[in-house]
């Protein structure tokens, strides 16, 4: 069976007994890249993204039979995905008892400690400038510019107002340029 089969095919199959691990294998193969990337960029270590990732996964497998289709399961797929990483995220704040600040510092040094980090290459000053944005912030911006995740979806995965994620967006992209500039975020 072809991974590109549409979302109620894989549903159809998930949902009857006999085809319910390809039918949910299928879902993963089909989802599994874009819920690392967007993971990935939110928690940074590979480790970690994939230590996130399981757990979605597993949310996915337990709740995957209450899925009502009124949204799109990518749309309810990121939105675990998301809460994933904030609960993530939130957990490392509290076993190291440290500010959100020293979690993004954190982050910061993961990403400055891969191998292949080169400060002087955009695309890395591009990770350091997003890592500096709140969290809020920084989730909106790899939506919206990673996934090209349009404002409706968005408000759909992060519960948020249209106007309220323009206007994060639209301050992200200016504190991003301002850092990418060499001015100080």
């Amino acid at each position: 069976m072809a991974v590109t089969q549409d979302d109620k095919t894989l549903l159809a199959l998930y949902r009857i007994p006999e085809t319910r691990e390809q039918g949910f294998t299928l879902i993963i193969r089909k989802y599994q890249e874009r819920l690392y990337w967007h993971i990935r960029r939110l928690v940074i270590s590979h480790d970690d993204a994939n230590d996130v990732l399981q757990n979605v996964f597993i949310k996915v497998w337990k709740n995957l039979e209450n899925f009502r289709e009124d949204a799109q399961l990518f749309t309810w797929l990121y939105k675990i995905a998301t809460n994933e990483c904030l609960t993530f995220l939130e957990q490392q704040k509290r076993k190291f008892a440290v500010s959100l600040s020293d979690v993004e510092d954190g982050l910061s040094n993961k990403l400055k400690a891969d191998t292949q980090f080169d400060a002087n290459r955009l695309e890395w000053k591009l990770q350091q400038a997003i890592l500096q944005l709140p969290e809020k912030q920084r989730i909106v911006f790899n939506l919206r510019y990673y996934d090209e995740m349009p404002y409706e979806e968005m408000s759909r995965v992060l519960d948020t107002s249209e106007g309220a994620l323009k206007a994060s967006y639209h301050h992200a992209v200016k504190k991003i340029e301002d850092f990418i500039k060499g001015t100080d975020i």
